[in-house]
C-alpha cells in the first residue's frame, strides 16, 4: 500500500481545516437572530456546545468502539479543551467586550498564531525561518484589514488584560488540539469537550459572574420567522458539531503553528457570510485582507519544518495538563467563532 506523503497530508489538512473554517465562520450570521431576540451571548454559547457535543455523542460512541481507556488517557487534553478551549476563552473574551472596543478584542485574541511562533521561538532559542516571520507580519497586517485596526484612544488596562488572556486561550487550544491523539478520534475529543464545557459555562452563567439570558421567541432569519431552535440547531450541528470535528482533525494533521494560522481563514469566512447572508458591507480593503491572510499561510506551510513548538508543546499537554479557542463577538458585524 502506498505510504502518503507528508506534502499530500498537509494538503488534506489545509483543506479540512478551510472547512473547519467556513463552518466556524456560519455562526455569525445565525446566532446574531438570536442575540438580537434577548439572548446573551454566554446563553447562546452554552447551548450551542451542549447541543454540538450531545450532536456528536453518539458517532463518538461509536468510533470509540468500548475503547473508554483511550478517554480516560487522554483526559487531562479533554479537560483542558473544555476548560480553556471551550469555557474559559470565552469567558475573557466577554470580560474584554466590556471594556475595549469589539476589533481590539478580536485583533488580541486572533494574534494566538504569532504568540506561538514567539513562543517556540523562546523556548527552542531557535530563530523560526524567514518565511514564518514574513508569513506572520503579512497574515497579521491582512487580519487588521479584515476586521478593522483596534480602535479606543483610551483602552482600559483590565480589558486589554483580558483580551490577552483570550489570546493565551486561542494559542492554547490549538496546542491541545495538536497533541498526540493517543488513539482518540478527533469526534470523541470535540464530544467531551463541548459536553464538558457546555456544562462549565452553564454553572458560570447560573452563578450570575455573567450575563445569562435565553428567549424562546420567534427569530428572523434569512428573511422569515422562525422558530428559535432553527438557527441554534444549524450552529450547533454545522458551526459546533461539524468545526469542531474538522478544526481538531486538521490540527492532528497539520501541527499547531500551521493550523493556528489557518484558522484565521474563520475571521474571512465570517465576514464573507455577513455579507452574503446579512447584507452587511464588504470593502475593498477586507478583500485585500482576505489575500494578505492567505499570502501568510502559504508563507508558512513553506516552512521546511516545524519551528519546534510541536514537540515542546505537545509533550505536556499529552502527560497531562488550550478557540482558538474559539469566540463569540456579540456585535451584528463582527465574527462569531467558538474556536
Amino acid at each position: 500500500m502506498p505510504r502518503t506523503s507528508p506534502r499530500s497530508s498537509t494538503s488534506a489538512g489545509l483543506v479540512i481545516a478551510v472547512i473547519a473554517a467556513f463552518s466556524f465562520g456560519m455562526s455569525g450570521a445565525f446566532i446574531k437572530p438570536l442575540l438580537e431576540a434577548g439572548w446573551s451571548p454566554a446563553a447562546a454559547v452554552t447551548v450551542r456546545a451542549l447541543v454540538g457535543g450531545i450532536v456528536l455523542t453518539p458517532a463518538a460512541v461509536i468510533l470509540l468502539r468500548g475503547r473508554w481507556s483511550a478517554l480516560w488517557r487522554a483526559r487531562w487534553r479533554v479537560l483542558l479543551m473544555a476548560l480553556i478551549g471551550v469555557s474559559g476563552t470565552q469567558l475573557v473574551y466577554f470580560a474584554a467586550l466590556e471594556r475595549i472596543p469589539v476589533s481590539t478584542a478580536i485583533l488580541f485574541e486572533y494574534m494566538a498564531p504569532v504568540l506561538l511562533v514567539a513562543f517556540a521561538w523562546a523556548t527552542s532559542r531557535r530563530m523560526p525561518q524567514v518565511v514564518v516571520l514574513i508569513g506572520s507580519v503579512i497574515a497579521v497586517a491582512g487580519l487588521v484589514l479584515v476586521v478593522g485596526p483596534a480602535g479606543g484612544a483610551h483602552l482600559d488596562p483590565l480589558g486589554l488584560a483580558f483580551g490577552a488572556l483570550a489570546m493565551v486561550g486561542c494559542a492554547v487550544y490549538y496546542v491541545v488540539a495538536a497533541a498526540p491523539s493517543d488513539d482518540l478520534p478527533p469526534v470523541a475529543l470535540a464530544a467531551a469537550g463541548l459536553v464538558i464545557g457546555g456544562i462549565a459555562l452553564g454553572i458560570v452563567g447560573l452563578t450570575g459572574l455573567v450575563p445569562f439570558t435565553i428567549s424562546t421567541a420567534p427569530t428572523t432569519v434569512l428573511g422569515g420567522i422562525v422558530p428559535w431552535w432553527v438557527p441554534m440547531l444549524i450552529v450547533g450541528v454545522v458551526a459546533t458539531a461539524v468545526a469542531y470535528t474538522a478544526n481538531i482533525t486538521a490540527s492532528e494533521m497539520l501541527g499547531t503553528r500551521l493550523a493556528s494560522f489557518a484558522g484565521l481563514l474563520e475571521v474571512v469566512a465570517a465576514t464573507l457570510y455577513a455579507w452574503l447572508l446579512l447584507g452587511e458591507d464588504l470593502t475593498a480593503l477586507q478583500f485585500v485582507g482576505g489575500a494578505l491572510i492567505l499570502g501568510g499561510i502559504g508563507f508558512v506551510r513553506s516552512a521546511r519544518e516545524p519551528a519546534g513548538l510541536e514537540p515542546a508543546a505537545a509533550g505536556p499537554v499529552a502527560a497531562g495538563p488550550i478557540a482558538a479557542g474559539p469566540t463569540v463577538d456579540p456585535t451584528p458585524t463582527a465574527p462569531l467563532t467558538l474556536a
